[in-house]
């Protein structure tokens, strides 16, 4: 899986949010979390729209606006950011795993990319905005990186 850009700086935009929600300290400006996580003002603007029409994000304009979490930082996991601002999880020329077809040798590779998309979703549907902010992630995605080999780059 390869990580664009824009999942990265969405990601980090959506902790900041949820730090904040967990501070209660109210709604953050776009440019605060721009400069506090090193985001491209223009690459933040269009990620807190990708993530207000998600539903993710809502705004308060203002002196004392800004933006913050639509729901509890607990119940916005890692996938609904990507997909907010990327799409699906995995697709194949852009299309659902389940809609292409394959035939002679390469019949199975179908059951190959759902299986990836099942492994992709059991790490990014379970780990959540709150469990990155207080760096507690669930014992399975624990297990998962206290392997050493998934510190290995082959």
């Amino acid at each position: 899986m390869q990580v664009s850009a824009k999942t990265d700086y969405a990601l980090r935009a959506a902790a900041e949010l949820a730090r904040a929600s967990e501070d209660s300290s109210g709604p953050l400006k776009g440019e605060f979390i721009s400069v506090s996580q090193g985001i491209p003002k223009k690459f933040m603007e269009n990620i807190l729209h990708d993530l207000k029409r998600a539903g993710i994000v809502r705004t308060q304009r203002g002196a004392s606006g800004g933006y913050w979490l639509a729901r509890p930082a607990d119940e916005v996991s890692v996938a609904d950011v990507i997909r907010a601002v990327e799409g699906p999880l995995a697709n194949v020329r852009g299309e659902w795993p389940e809609a292409v077809e394959y035939t002679g040798a390469a019949e199975h590779l179908q059951e190959v990319w759902i299986a990836v998309r099942a492994n992709l979703r059991a790490v990014l549907e379970t780990v959540t905005l709150a469990d990155i902010v207080e760096g507690k992630l669930p014992a399975p995605v624990t297990r998962l990186t206290n392997d050493p080999e998934a510190w290995v780059h082959h």
